[in-house]
């Protein structure tokens, strides 16, 4: 029996049965194992090199990490998310030498104005010890909690990108398994495409693993669901391997896949939508409506004698409303609106 398939895929002959099977270039499966690979002429491989800072952090704060920072198996699942090519320890020796660094900096700056405010302002010694106590504590304290978060918000914005696109991809990956294209040259090719942005690098890495070091298709799948931030993307591997272990067929999975996520690509257009439109009602009542009501009140009250306040007070709040309560209302919703849109478009 043929299956389902959604008018995407109508160009496709559902009646070959040939459209249900898995291509095999040969009966026996050829186990590869560690080769060399020659690259082109002139062609130099691309080593993971720290920077001069990173080395130098690492120089002087390597050991140190080694021997008391502990065990982090959450950053280094992190720093594997975010494809950022450093191990735990370098990166914590990073974020111990730039916090020192940091500190010493706002301990001269606040040694500074701390002389400052008692030789020069008569500032009372409990004040200027609190704002010295401040300035030294607070900068060390921001740049350690920032640095220790890069790797997790590099991870969500890998994550959220391969999200977008997923849907982009599936109907790519569709496509050549309906023309009897292997898996691993689906990949190998989806590597290529710019347009799939972290996809592109997932795939990159599937390819890396099977082509560079040797290891099967289906291992360097499950690995790679294993190091993906994106969770619609771990289950769609983590179904190639299942359905392939278990004897199914792929193809008919990645179409149905494809349009999975077809249908919920449309729906998360269809519901950001529906939020910009309450966004719009929300900017017309809050920025414009309330504003401008709150404009008339003012003037009539500053023009009619006896109106209930003082007429120097009431034109200060019509200036603080019309010169800061609007401006700033309208670039916050600017920017809401901007950076709901920005995460949808591809």
């Amino acid at each position: 029996m043929a299956p389902d398939i959604s008018d995407s895929f109508t160009k496709f002959d559902a009646k070959n049965k040939n459209y249900m099977k898995t291509k095999r270039t040969s009966e026996h499966t050829e186990v590869w194992g560690p080769h060399i690979i020659k690259l082109p002429e002139g062609v130099i491989p691309d080593y993971i090199a720290l920077t001069p800072y990173q080395m130098l952090c690492w120089r002087t704060m390597g050991k140190a990490a080694k021997l008391r920072a502990k065990p982090n198996p959450k950053l280094e699942q992190q720093l594997l998310q975010a494809h950022m090519r450093m191990r735990p320890e370098e990166y914590v020796a990073y974020v111990w030498m730039s916090t020192f660094i940091v500190f010493a900096i706002s301990t001269a700056i606040a040694a500074l104005f701390g002389g400052l405010l008692l030789a020069f302002f008569n500032v009372q010694p409990a004040l200027v010890l609190v704002f010295t106590v401040l300035l030294i504590a607070m900068p060390p304290l921001l740049t350690y909690m920032v640095l220790m978060s890069i790797p997790g918000s590099k991870a969500k914005t890998r994550a959220r990108d391969i999200n977008k696109r997923i849907g982009a991809a599936m109907s790519f990956i569709s496509a050549m398994a309906s023309a009897d294209v292997n898996v691993d040259v689906i990949f190998k090719e989806l590597a290529k495409q710019d347009i799939y942005g972290e996809i592109k690098h997932e795939a990159e890495w599937i390819t890396r693993d099977t082509e560079l070091l040797g290891i099967d298709i289906l291992t360097a799948i499950n690995r790679a669901a294993q190091r993906t931030p994106s969770v619609k993307f771990q289950e769609f591997l983590q179904g190639v391997v299942t359905s392939s272990t278990s004897g199914g067929q792929l193809k008919p999975y990645f179409l149905q896949k494809a349009e999975q996520y077809e249908k919920e690509g449309k729906l998360e257009m269809k519901s950001q939508l529906e939020s910009l439109g309450l966004m719009a009602e929300s900017f017309v009542t809050v920025v414009v409506a309330f504003p401008l009501f709150l404009v008339v009140i003012m003037a009539i009250m500053a023009i009619v004698p006896g109106g209930g306040g003082d007429s120097s007070m009431t034109i200060l709040l019509l200036q603080l409303v019309i010169g800061l309560m609007i401006p700033m209302s309208q670039f916050g919703f600017i920017f809401f609106i901007w950076n709901m849109t920005k995460e949808s478009t591809m």
